[in-house]
């Protein structure tokens, strides 16, 4: 697979995963005293679904780079994906004239 074709594709995955994550974590953590809980472990699950990409798709990080640096290099993609979700779904819910 190409390397352009390994972007695009971890890079389309990951903001799709990251949009999905959200309500889905959501779903999972709705009770009381939860609620707090719902954005780190978006994170945390974000992270590591960022890591195998990173590990899966070389692509995603520096040519020639060991497996524990695309790990962390993908991890940060990964956290990336998921504040984007966050701010789609903020945007969707507030709009651009906030709440």
């Amino acid at each position: 697979m190409s390397p352009s074709l390994q972007r695009a594709l971890g890079a389309v995955g990951l903001v799709t995963a990251g949009i999905l994550s959200l309500p889905v974590v959501a779903s999972v953590l709705d009770g009381p005293g939860a609620e707090n809980w719902i954005i780190p472990v978006d994170l945390l699950l974000m992270a590591g679904i960022g890591a195998g990409a990173g590990v899966a798709l070389p692509a995603l990080t520096t040519p020639g780079a060991p497996t524990g640096r695309r790990a962390l290099i993908g991890a940060a993609w990964g956290v990336l994906a998921a504040l984007i979700g966050l701010l789609v779904f903020w945007l969707l819910l507030s709009g651009f004239g906030g709440a």
